[in-house]
């Protein structure tokens, strides 16, 4: 965190990253409520059972191709749709991913991301 004088291997320091998580909110604050947990996310990844990633996130012409675990709003984000009014809980906003390209992707394209 910049002006931070822990020094850590990567991220932020602990102290730092307890605060951030705590100005994130949870997930139900916002906006993944039981729609996301029975529609959207189910919904995702039953259409794209293996991660669907694209050459632009990784380098690579073919998706990386391993088990999605995470339901992704795409090319949208969850607060993009809504302020569009779309329903953000629609499957068909969305895209499957493995847990590194989720992860990647969070940090790259989130408010406080990590990696912005």
């Amino acid at each position: 965190m910049p002006g931070c004088p822990e020094i850590t291997d990567s991220g932020r320091c602990p102290t730092h990253r307890a605060e951030a998580e705590r100005a994130r909110g949870t997930t139900t604050q916002r906006g993944y409520g039981q729609q996301h947990r029975t529609r959207f996310r189910p919904g995702v990844l039953a259409r794209d059972p293996a991660c669907v990633c694209t050459e632009q996130d990784h380098g690579h012409a073919q998706p990386c191709g391993q088990p999605s675990r995470h339901a992704d709003h795409w090319p949208l984000s969850r607060r993009e749709l809504v302020d569009a009014g779309h329903d953000p809980d629609d499957p068909a906003h969305g895209r499957g991913l493995c847990h590194s390209c989720h992860s990647r992707e969070t940090g790259r394209h989130q408010p406080g991301g990590w990696n912005t």
